[in-house]
């Protein structure tokens, strides 16, 4: 798919005044493809320009772009008069699920693709939820899904958790040497929470060893996202087995993993690094804007990758890897880190409305 007449498709922003909205708006500033023209919230927000409703909350450490400073926020309930304006959209609302979900929908119904980073509809059955360089494969159920709701070119796709993608990415590469057993601990920053040191000072010289559903979540979602599809919906894989811990660490971006991994069919150190080091996926076939240009990048020194040092790498968007060594009682274990806000919500969000423009299913009105 290219432009007409280089004219960028309208995106608008729903839930643009939380952090992931924020994230989005930093992520689609000069975007090739994309022109934000609209920003929706909460009733609460709804008539102000976008500085004035965020005021003292923008929670980045790079400024807010002037383009979107003197939008004027419209309520996201008004949902056929945005529709009016915009291709697409962006979801990124914090509301209750049930909520979250009605407003997807209604916004899909009224012919207007929905890209998610909400978890309301990951468990929808016809609702695929994109790594993008791994279940590609998955847009094919976006058509079952619109003979649902009744569209022609309304759908919904969400991004999965994103503590998972810290871990499944260098999983994913491996699937032909039959992974059965994983075990994952993931160290998450707090703005996985939405949160700062500033709002979030209990934090500061802390961890706390529990965060609410994300354990159960990092051992599901995998298992949709290695699924296939059947008579119009998403079926979960059956293994490998994943147990997680999650804990939450003093750190502003950065999710890192401790993965230890059995395989039916062990491969060798080196044939683990020659996939990681050669692994591409469609977004990389494709050269979108958004995708690294090294999917996985895998370092060699036994202190990397540090999460200050490596989350930002290809922007964002990369994903490291390091420690990977034989183990005692596991076939392997490894070390891997995703940047939480940009692969792993807005950034990742970006490259999954990227890959579905480029193959034709978020098209102009």
């Amino acid at each position: 798919m290219e432009l007409k007449n280089n004219r960028k498709l309208k995106v608008g922003v729903i839930g643009a005044t939380g952090m992931v909205g924020q994230r989005f708006l930093t992520s689609l500033e000069n975007h090739p493809y994309f022109e934000v023209v609209t920003l929706a919230a909460s009733g609460r927000s709804a008539g102000k320009t976008y500085e004035e409703s965020v005021g003292d909350r923008w929670k980045l450490d790079i400024a807010m772009p002037d383009s979107i400073k003197n939008i004027v926020i419209k309520d996201a309930a008004e949902v056929n008069k945005i529709c009016d304006e915009v291709d697409f959209i962006f979801c990124a609302v914090d509301m209750p699920k049930d909520e979250t979900k009605e407003l997807e929908n209604s916004y899909a119904k009224a012919e207007t693709p929905v890209v998610s980073n909400n978890s309301a509809h990951r468990w929808t059955p016809d609702v695929p939820m994109f790594i993008p360089e791994v279940n590609s494969n998955h847009m094919e159920i976006i058509e079952f899904q619109r003979k649902r709701l009744g569209t022609t070119r309304g759908f919904i796709a969400v991004k999965p958790n994103c503590s998972i993608q810290s871990y499944v990415p260098m999983l994913h590469p491996l699937m032909k040497f039959e992974p059965y057993e994983i075990v994952a601990t993931t160290y998450q920053a707090i703005s996985g929470a939405g949160k700062s040191f500033a709002d979030w000072p209990e934090m500061i010289d802390n961890v706390i060893p529990y965060i609410g559903g994300e354990e159960e979540k990092s051992e599901q979602e995998p298992l949709k996202i290695w699924g296939e599809i059947k008579d119009g919906a998403i079926i979960k894989a059956k293994s490998p087995s994943i147990t997680t811990q999650c804990i939450r660490v003093p750190v502003t971006d950065g999710h890192l993993a401790a993965v230890f991994v059995k395989f039916r069919n062990k491969p060798s150190k080196e044939e683990i690094l020659s996939m990681w080091k050669n692994y591409k996926g469609r977004p990389q076939e494709l050269k979108l804007p958004s995708a690294p240009e090294q999917f996985i990048e895998y370092f060699e020194e036994d202190n990397r990758p540090q999460t200050k040092l490596d989350r930002d790498i290809y922007g964002g968007m990369g994903i490291t890897a390091g420690r990977l060594r034989e183990d005692s009682v596991y076939d392997y274990k490894f070390i891997g880190l995703s940047h939480n806000t940009l692969r792993g919500a807005a950034g990742g969000g970006v490259l999954t409305a990227e890959l579905l423009f480029a193959e034709g299913f978020i098209t102009y009105k």
